[in-house]
């Protein structure tokens, strides 16, 4: 046999290894029930059970809660204060006509007394403490929205890479099993020639064929252990449990879509809808609000207050005075226009600054995903193109090597031609339709990477 048959070798390790990261856990049992869903299904499973998800939703109601929080800052706050205890006895005429001095306190004379004091504060101006503080949280919830959203579009890549190494590791079982059908067919047709003692019979071919049928045996064994890999990592992503495995519905590897969008068209698209773009431009929002919240502390409160103090205690005369204040005897109540100013020396403006920073860190975060991101989406729209190539060139190319084989084997058939010419056509055949159902694979996969750099919605979860 010819040794060009090596590089289709080494083809189908490539593949083969390929295959073989695309999980991690082993295989269910065969009597097992299994769920034969299509990759729509499969993307809306595994995003109803994706923990990501679960996550990106409590970090939403968290923020929500923010927002009620600085919401609820508009509103009156009241603070109620009641005690209860001892307090001295106290009679009118100590300090009438004349207010005595004299009197010493005795533990005799103790009384009981009760009061309860209640302040009522209505905020009326601050200077955009409350505002900045409730927009940012507004900004701040739909951050979170996008943070969502971007895990969605993760999972649903995560889902597309596993479900169609199912089918390229089909695929390439497929290819192989072809390669051995021909090895054995080969291997008769020497043995014959053999036994006829026939010139073009050369018991080193039988070597050969023995020697690569091994290896394509063990490119199988990869390439089952490739499936078996992505149908594990799949069955973890749909969050499936032990009692249940899962398969493909497709039976074949086919491209997903012949058409190729537009690159810069695309790249408008993503900064309409990728949720990293919506992330950094509400959360610049966001930064600036809690920004002005930090400069609003350099400014005062001013406030609507009213105010009501009872008192009440056994054996203590009432002393009814605007000058005397007895705070174990009393009523008394008002409403006040009030002003509350913190100054300090340089707490505010540290906080200033360290908000500032957070923002200026967001810009930079910006920028870079302007350059970056458009980068992303070039790669994937490029590695399409290449990909979409390689599939009609590899299609030739293994048409032409099965129409080459079955020349070559006429030719044999009819005593004019060299059994080496037919394991050529094989070899070539071979590693050109393993190359072509890998540029497909190469294809989907490009394709889902572009919609993801897009920030397409994924089918299972678009309205």
């Amino acid at each position: 046999m010819n040794g060009r048959i090596r590089p289709l070798a080494l083809a189908l390790a490539c593949t083969a290894c390929i295959l073989t990261a695309v999980g991690t856990a082993g295989a269910g049992s065969p009597s097992q029930a299994t769920l034969v869903l299509d990759l729509n299904e499969c993307i809306r499973t595994a995003l109803q059970a994706a923990p990501e998800l679960g996550e990106a939703e409590a970090d939403i109601r968290l923020t929500s809660s923010k927002l009620k929080e600085a919401q609820s800052y508009r509103y009156p706050q009241i603070e109620v204060l009641s005690l209860f205890g001892p307090a001295p006895s106290a009679r009118r005429s100590d300090i009438e006509p004349t207010v005595k001095t004299d009197i010493a306190f005795s533990v005799k004379n103790l009384t009981w007394f009760t009061s309860a004091d209640l302040l009522v504060t209505q905020p009326l101006w601050t200077f955009g403490k409350i505002s900045e503080n409730m927009k940012a949280a507004t900004h701040g919830i739909e951050v979170d929205k996008a943070k969502k959203q971007q895990k969605a579009n993760e999972v649903t890549l995560e889902v597309k890479k596993y479900y169609y190494g199912v089918l390229l590791a089909r695929e390439l079982q497929n290819v192989l099993s072809e390669l051995q059908q021909y090895m054995r067919q080969g291997k008769e047709k020497i043995q014959q020639l053999i036994d006829n003692e026939s010139p073009a019979g050369d018991e080193m071919d039988l070597f050969k064929i023995d020697a690569y049928s091994g290896e394509i045996n063990n490119y199988m064994e990869a390439a089952l252990k490739g499936e078996r890999l992505a149908l594990a990592a799949l069955k973890a992503r749909l969050g499936l449990n032990g009692t249940l495995d899962v398969t493909v519905a497709d039976t074949q590897l086919l491209m997903e879509s012949r058409t190729i969008p537009d690159l810069t068209g695309s790249v408008e698209q993503a900064r309409l809808q990728r949720p990293e773009f919506k992330q950094l431009s509400e959360g610049l929002r966001a930064r600036t609000a809690l920004v002005d919240a930090a400069k609003a502390n350099y400014y005062p409160d001013l406030f609507l207050a009213g105010m009501l103090s009872w008192a009440y205690a056994n054996d203590r005369d009432r002393i009814k005075n605007p000058y005397l204040s007895d705070r174990f005897q009393h009523t008394y109540g008002g409403v006040a226009l009030g002003l509350k100013w913190h100054l300090d020396f340089g707490i505010t403006g540290a906080k200033v600054a360290a908000e500032q920073a957070q923002l200026n860190r967001l810009e930079s975060t910006k920028a870079y995903a302007d350059t970056f991101i458009p980068l992303q989406i070039q790669k994937a729209w490029l590695e399409m193109k290449e990909a979409e190539k390689v599939v009609e060139s590899s299609f030739i190319a293994y048409r032409s090597a099965k129409k080459w084989g079955a020349a070559a084997l006429a030719n044999f058939d009819f005593g004019i031609g060299n059994p080496r010419d037919i394991f050529d056509a094989v070899a070539v055949y071979g590693k050109m339709k393993a190359a072509h159902y890998q540029a497909i694979y190469d294809y989907n996969i490009a394709k889902a990477n572009l919609e993801y750099a897009v920030g397409s919605l994924p089918p299972a979860a678009a309205p």
